[in-house]
């Protein structure tokens, strides 16, 4: 059976190749940052990690976690509710719900699994889930897993919103679901607008802070604290993989019932391995770090707009940013591709984005900006990006 199965794969290979739409993968063999050394020897600075406040080799976090290995072993080698957790695993929830300001937290192996478990436990066939036309594929697949009646509204489109709204007036409990942050334009929801319209359709509210936690919002706290939403929004959900430290673990806080619901039967909580303890001690140093200052965020959100600013000037298609992440648009697979070989060349890491990642002819290059970024290196990354723009036809 396989050899029918293994041509069927190598065809569909063969079509993702000259569509020009095969990812590759680069080998890092240095620690994430600003500049990373590949496995040729060779240097490059990267503007495509999610390393938003550049915290992803930060020497109190490293020290953090070896100093939680030597004293609380290697893993859990079990789920909570089987085996306990830690004290460790109860700060870093603390942290959490400190940050937010939310009651209660629960952590996960990833975002992803937050996603996905944050949904069919809280509703049923009787509900609704109204979810924003771009939220991540994390959400998508959590929403496919619960049987909740589904509605999709244009991406932030208020008035389709409302629609949906109207329409899920005929179930029992509904649900609001976005991403803080779309990923791929760097646009915010309008969370101002949504929680009014929640209240107005007696609906609850979640959105997903991976992208927008540490970046959006006066002193980086993300949506709520950037629209005065405190109280107003009912479940948070992140990750530990962006701008808190670039590791791996996820987080859903909110209401104290509806985490303690969660804790009861939520799935990828339930039957997955919790956090190691070296990744909790690094959370809790983490989030001991930002409450010292502002200035990561500070830092990061002046090189979004000096690198934004120079780009635009420079000819190029930038979508409008409200976050970490401009979007260079070229509008063609093939061309996306080409200009990140270009700028491989030229010792700068960033990524073509394409179809199915982004829409057919919504092609792409994605930049995003780090506070470890220095105005020399995003200088060179200009000059780079200038030049293979003038060499293939993007710019003038």
């Amino acid at each position: 059976m396989y050899g029918k199965f293994q041509e069927h794969l190598q065809s569909e290979i063969a079509a993702i190749k000259e569509a020009g739409l095969y990812k590759k993968e680069r080998t890092i063999c240095s620690p994430q940052g600003a500049e990373i050394t590949l496995a040729d020897g060779s240097k490059a600075l990267n503007f495509c990690a999610n390393n938003y406040l550049g915290l992803a080799d930060n020497k109190r976090l490293i020290e953090a976690a070896k100093k939680a290995m030597d004293e609380r072993g290697f893993g859990m080698s079990s789920v909570r509710f089987i085996c306990g957790k830690q004290d460790l695993h109860e700060k870093l929830e603390k942290a959490i719900s400190d940050y937010f300001h939310t009651e209660d937290t629960i952590l996960y192996a990833a975002c992803f699994d937050a996603n996905g478990g944050v949904f069919e436990p809280l509703l049923t066939a009787e509900d609704a889930i109204i979810s924003d036309a771009l939220n991540h594929a994390s959400i998508i697949d959590g929403v496919r897993l619960c049987k909740a009646v589904r509605y999709r509204y244009a991406n932030a489109d208020m008035e389709d919103l409302e629609r949906c709204l109207k329409e899920a007036q005929a179930q029992r409990f509904r649900i609001i679901c976005t991403d803080g942050v779309f990923s791929m334009d760097g646009n915010v929801a309008p969370m101002d607008k949504i929680c009014d319209l929640a209240e107005k359709y007696d609906a609850l509210v979640m959105v997903d802070e991976s992208h927008s936690a540490g970046v959006v919002g006066p002193t980086g706290h993300g949506v709520a604290e950037q629209f005065g939403l405190y109280g107003r929004i009912d479940i948070f959900t992140g990750t530990l993989g962006k701008s808190f430290g670039g590791a791996v673990g996820g987080f859903t806080t909110g209401r104290k019932e509806i985490i303690e619901m969660l804790r009861q039967r939520s799935r990828p909580y339930l039957f997955s391995n919790s956090l190691p303890p070296m990744l909790c001690a690094a959370g809790i140093e983490l989030f001991k770090i930002l409450s010292e200052g502002n200035e990561l965020h500070d830092r990061q959100q002046e090189n979004v707009a000096y690198f934004s600013e120079k780009m635009i000037a420079a000819g190029f298609d930038i979508h409008p940013t409200q976050s970490a992440i401009c979007a260079v648009m070229l509008y063609d697979p093939i061309l996306a591709g080409n200009f990140a070989a270009e700028m491989a060349k030229e010792n700068i890491f960033v990524t073509s984005f394409t179809y199915p990642v982004v829409p057919k002819g919504k092609d792409r290059i994605r930049v995003q900006l780090s506070a470890a970024h220095t105005r020399e290196q995003l200088d060179k990354a200009i000059a780079a990006f200038v030049k293979v723009g003038k060499k293939l036809g993007v710019i003038k």
